[in-house]
């Protein structure tokens, strides 16, 4: 086997996500043999740092043996069985120590398979919360702007990136969306905070205006991570839980991509102090080895759907493989890892190392900004600096250095032209080092013909 023989297969019957397949007419598809610790390899030997965690999923390492070997003890005992009616303890222990883990408060866990499917589940369950209460009118939703939440159809209503959500919209519920407090759109004068405070005006007005009608809000803690990695400061989810519980609007806080330590503390809410009232987690929850998410709420939440069934007012949402036994020994395993290992503390000089590494690109002619919370850094290209007029978007610059830095051991697919790191936590600081110097000749390449 070789990499042109798996291509010319996969040419033939895989529809990739995300991907307009045509490119691959002149951008060859990399058939993946195999994985260790932060590298890829084909089937042609050439190796790849993966650093963008294979979107963001994995956390420890490709073939982690304490994962691995979890997922091979529990196949041979139990491989699934439905939630509905039945339990089994890797299911029942994961829970125990996400209800421990997380924010105070937060204590019953639903499962789901991905996070578009863990979103759903506390958009319903927020709006079947009002039903149940005596408050049926509350049937609207409030986002921010450039906000990511999946691509079902209700997550996709609640998202606001025009690139994923445009094509849909005669299929999407009407949100109330708000600015976002986008650090990188604060005025000269203003430092994250001051930016925060100032555009939480927006949120205060549309609460003041539509929390009659409103279940919820919902918001990606810190990091807008598919709206081009654009970050802001806490302040604003402290301001934003206060000013939810004065109108009595539901707080969703969307933690699948920046969860398990990816913001620099184990969940991104702990930054501001808060607790919501659903949380909804993912990718990282099993290391990236199976599909699994979570939406994690209050016990106010589960009382309201608590009756007998004739009142039928339970929460009737199911997957096929809700809660599946090998999944949940594998988050089992990745908590194991956080617990045993000291990741929060190690990943914070990692994350040192990263800022250091990456110094260099604020003088870079085409870098406008520069940018990190924890262990996510982005690098912003534009084509003036000064003015921060970005490139066209059809020339595809950050697509080249893409190119570049697969041909230099380095797969760094670009959000637009934005080019970011968002490594395994196992990554070594030489691999960072390397990282960032491919970064460096590959922007400098794609920006300057």
């Amino acid at each position: 086997m070789n990499n042109k023989d798996l291509e010319k297969r996969d040419w033939g019957t895989v529809w990739h996500p995300c991907t307009q397949m045509k490119d691959h007419e002149q951008l060859p598809i990399i058939p993946i043999q195999s994985g260790r610790g932060v590298w890829l390899e084909d089937f042609d030997g050439n190796r790849y740092i993966d650093a963008i965690s294979s979107w963001w999923v994995n956390i420890f390492g490709h073939a982690n043996p304490r994962i691995g070997d979890a997922i091979s003890r529990q196949a041979n005992q139990l491989e699934h069985v439905l939630l509905a009616g039945f339990t089994h303890e890797p299911v029942v222990k994961l829970s125990e120590r996400l209800a421990a883990l997380t924010p105070d408060g937060l204590q019953h866990c639903f499962y789901a398979e991905c996070g578009s499917a863990a979103v759903e589940i506390a958009l319903k369950m927020s709006f079947h919360y009002w039903r149940n209460t005596g408050k049926p009118e509350k049937t609207r939703f409030i986002n921010l702007s450039n906000s990511y939440h999946g691509e079902t159809i209700g997550a996709l209503s609640v998202g606001d990136v025009p690139l994923y959500k445009e094509t849909y919209q005669p299929l999407l519920w009407q949100v109330h969306t708000v600015p976002s407090p986008d650090c990188y759109e604060k005025d000269a004068d203003e430092d994250c905070e001051q930016h925060a405070r100032r555009m939480f005006a927006h949120m205060e007005v549309a609460l003041e205006q539509f929390a009659d009608e409103t279940c919820a809000v919902i918001v990606e803690p810190l990091v807008q991570c598919a709206g081009n990695m654009r970050m802001y400061h806490p302040v604003y989810l402290t301001l934003l839980r206060e000013a939810c519980d004065k109108y009595g609007v539901h707080l969703i806080a969307d933690e699948i991509a920046v969860g398990f330590g990816r913001s620099g503390t184990l969940f991104a809410c702990e930054q501001a102090e808060i607790t919501p009232d659903f949380l909804c987690i993912g990718k990282g929850l099993t290391g990236g080895y199976l599909p699994l998410s979570v939406c994690i709420t209050t016990d106010d939440v589960y009382q309201a759907f608590y009756d007998d069934y004739e009142s039928l007012r339970g929460f009737l949402h199911s997957h096929s493989y809700t809660g599946n036994p090998l999944a949940c020994a594998a988050a089992n395993a990745t908590l194991d890892i956080f617990e045993s290992d000291d990741v929060i503390h190690n990943n914070r000089a990692l994350a040192q190392h990263m800022a250091k590494a990456l110094d260099r690109f604020h003088l870079h002619p085409h870098v406008a900004d520069v940018r990190q919370t924890g262990m996510i850094a982005a690098i912003e290209i534009v084509k003036d600096k000064k003015t921060r007029e970005p490139f066209p978007w059809q020339e595809r610059r950050g697509l080249r250095v893409y190119q570049y830095a697969l041909d230099h051991q380095a797969l760094l697919r670009p959000l637009g032209n934005v080019i970011y790191l968002m490594p395994p936590y196992v990554i070594s600081e030489d691999e960072i080092d390397l990282l960032a110097e491919v970064a460096w000749e590959g922007i400098t390449l794609a920006t300057t013909n």
